[in-house]
């Protein structure tokens, strides 16, 4: 979708017209290289951090490297700051990519089918725990389930809620262990002196698979990430299949294939996995218990004794996984704080080291050892053990067409981490749209100083709306074309930056939206990651739209592309502006949905603004008749205006709250944290 035919608000600014094709992209031929963290400590544990790239000796095959990369990542533990008139601190409604992103990033892999349905409390307690106390606000997770309904996994996010909400869908479905199987077997009849045969064996062999080849999926999407240290938790009570007897047990072998691919696919995407058994320090008494009565035969070989072999077998599991990839098993732990702890110090400080492997053929499809050390006496080194390469693919094709999103942006928006370099600042505002969608209100604004305005590139900027299900349901492609923008403008452009308005149509449900943009003639890239809740405006009782909000230096901004519906509500373009000059006033626009409307009745709609210390400095309340609702809409349309001129600088919470007068008096709000500071505004809103 071109941006023609809008008015850039501020000085006058001209409109842009549509450009001419874009110029098609560049594919540039990558090198591959090997990467390796690697984690040192000393005798006691503690971090050594003060080495330098000639202390390191890399060796592959047992052939020495040339580094020819070496940094110390050292990432702080941030926090979100909770204002004390808040229960919880106030998740931001703009997402950035100004400050490149410097956190830690995780895949939670929960195993619901190796977890009993009975421990499942245990998984999310375990679960919950590390998010709650030891996820960062600069940190990025995922969750994943190996099993349950597609829908009930978290794409990468810092938003805890969203997190806590994936691990609430945890349902453990784990088979009763081979020992009770075969006891049961043992008291069916049967003939005489036949085997005794696990009867889930299938099945058990199926889950196992099933779950190590979620492992390598995993690792292998992982491998785009580079730079840093990745890492899976898995919480699960490990692989409950005997591999160690392969005539007795038909999927031994392939349960064994599984897990080398597991570890093949995490060693060479550079991906350390931690194991997390939630069962804690335990016999397996409970399931002990289950089990009526043992076969009375020694020679079948079934008893207490093969319940506690299937209970060590899980646990080495787990043990093998995270060994060969460069992390830990955290097993036989009621508290599961310190291990935590040690997760998070294993990716917070650590070395990246790369080099170019050896000029041999490296699609080989074999393993190759990599072994670090350290010329420090003393010292103890943990990285991953080596990678193993795919046989050679044929080279994909990239689509070729005018109408294709370029591939810096697909590349970027398939990026699970957010790109830095153009910086962007994303907001999205769901409003009631065509039954049963909702229209959503899409601004991105892109920093002057970080655009080159040549007339020849203009700025290639594509945006997509991710469901729970990984399916992409919306989406769109902008181009701002800067050979049609005035000379006197670009100046106004580059101190302030440019505005993008667009609208989608989603149905009420779960997002990831993800934005991308891109300077053409080799400009700035850069992405961002917003979570997106779309609400059921046609189905719920009561409820309320995102908050546009726009101020007097706001409005400085030129926009292109005006979003009409909101053109007359507003005194200026929507903002994804949250810090505000004082003697600035902000104005605010939002839609309250009122299904009971038929039924008179008053609703109160009320605007607060709170400040850090908990002291309301504003308040404003206004009175609604379900008279007023309006048809096109079916909602109470309500703006207001903030003065800020007497308000202190600082932080503070904004909050629209509407409350109905009819039944239990249902209630509907948004909250939104903003920084008054700065210099003062100039210019009046228009």
């Amino acid at each position: 979708m071109l941006l023609a035919g809008s008015a850039l608000l501020a000085g006058q600014a001209p409109s842009l017209s549509a450009p001419a094709t874009p110029q098609q992209p560049t594919f540039k031929v990558q090198v591959d290289y090997v990467e390796v963290d690697a984690l040192v400590t000393d005798r006691t544990g503690a971090i050594v951090s003060d080495l330098k790239k000639e202390d390191f000796q890399v060796l592959e095959d047992g052939r020495p490297q040339t580094i020819t990369a070496f940094s110390l990542v050292s990432i702080p533990v941030e926090h979100l700051q909770r204002p004390l008139g808040a229960a919880l601190p106030v998740e931001p409604d703009v997402k950035t990519n100004e400050v490149p992103f410097d956190g830690r990033v995780y895949v939670m892999v929960i195993d619901d089918m190796h977890t009993r349905f009975e421990r499942t409390d245990r998984v999310k307690r375990a679960a919950k725990q590390f998010i709650d106390k030891n996820l960062g606000s600069n940190d990025l997770m995922a969750v994943l389930h190996t099993a349950g309904s597609t829908d009930a996994s978290q794409e990468f996010t810092s938003n805890k809620r969203l997190l806590t909400a994936a691990v609430d869908r945890t349902m453990g479905r784990k088979l009763d262990s081979a020992t009770a199987g075969k006891t049961q077997e043992y008291y069916r009849p049967r003939q005489p002196g036949a085997p005794l045969a696990d009867p889930a064996d299938q099945e058990r062999t199926y889950n196992a698979r099933a779950t190590l080849d979620t492992l390598k999926q995993v690792a292998d999407w992982f491998g785009s990430v580079h730079g840093r240290r990745k890492s899976i938790l898995f919480v699960s009570e490990g692989i409950d299949y005997d591999i160690t007897d392969v005539f007795n047990n038909q999927g031994a072998s392939t349960v064994i294939d599984a897990t080398r691919d597991a570890i093949a696919a995490a060693s060479k995407a550079n991906v350390s996995i931690y194991g997390i058994d939630p069962r804690g320090l335990t016999d397996l008494g409970d399931e002990d218990i289950e089990i009526a009565a043992y076969p009375d035969d020694p020679t079948v070989g079934v008893g207490r004794n093969s319940l506690e072999n299937e209970l060590r077998l899980s646990q080495d599991s787990l043990r093998t996984l995270s060994d060969e990839t460069g992390g830990f098993a955290a097993v036989n732990r009621n508290d599961l704080a310190t291990a935590f702890d040690r997760i998070v110090q294993d990716n917070s400080s650590y070395y990246v080291l790369a080099y170019y492997p050896p000029t041999t053929d490296k699609r080989d499809n074999k393993f190759h050892k990599i072994d670090v050390r350290v010329t420090r006496p003393g010292l103890i080194v943990r990285a991953r053990q080596g990678y193993a390469t795919p046989k050679a693919k044929p080279a994909a094709t990239l689509a070729n067409s005018a109408s294709a999103t370029p591939v810096e942006l697909r590349e970027a928006l398939d990026s699970p981490l957010p790109v830095s370099g153009l910086t962007l600042h994303v907001f999205a505002a769901p409003f009631k749209g065509a039954a049963p969608n909702a229209s959503v209100l899409v601004g991105i604004e892109m920093r002057g100083r970080d655009l080159k305005m040549a007339a020849n590139s203009p700025v290639d900027l594509s945006y997509i709306a991710v469901d729970s299900k990984g399916k992409v349901r919306g989406g769109g492609n902008n181009v701002v074309p800067w050979a049609n923008v005035r000379p006197e403008t670009k100046p106004l452009i580059e101190r302030t930056g440019i505005r993008v308005l667009n609208r989608m149509d989603l149905p009420p449900g779960r997002y990831q939206l993800r934005v991308a943009a891109h300077e053409t003639g080799g400009g700035a890239l850069g992405s961002v990651l917003y979570d997106l809740d779309v609400p059921d405006f046609y189905k719920t009782a009561f409820s309320m739209s995102g908050l546009a909000i726009t101020s007097m230096a706001a409005s400085a901004l030129p926009t292109a592309k005006a979003d009409e519906p909101l053109r007359a509500m507003l005194p200026a373009p929507p903002s994804a502006q949250r810090t505000f000059p004082p003697n600035d006033e902000l104005a605010i626009f939002a839609e309250v949905y009122d299904n009971a409307a038929s039924t008179a009745h008053k609703v109160d709609i009320t605007t607060t603004v709170t400040s850090d210390t908990a002291k309301v400095v504003f308040k404003a309340a206004e009175e609604r008749s379900s008279s007023d609702i309006q048809g096109k809409s079916g909602g109470y349309g309500y703006a207001t205006r903030v003065p800020l001129r007497d308000i202190e600088p600082g932080i503070y919470v904004l909050r629209v709250e509407a409350r109905s007068r009819l039944g239990h008096g249902a209630t509907a709000s948004r909250e939104m944290q903003f920084t008054i500071g700065g210099p003062r505004p100039t210019a009046p809103p228009r």
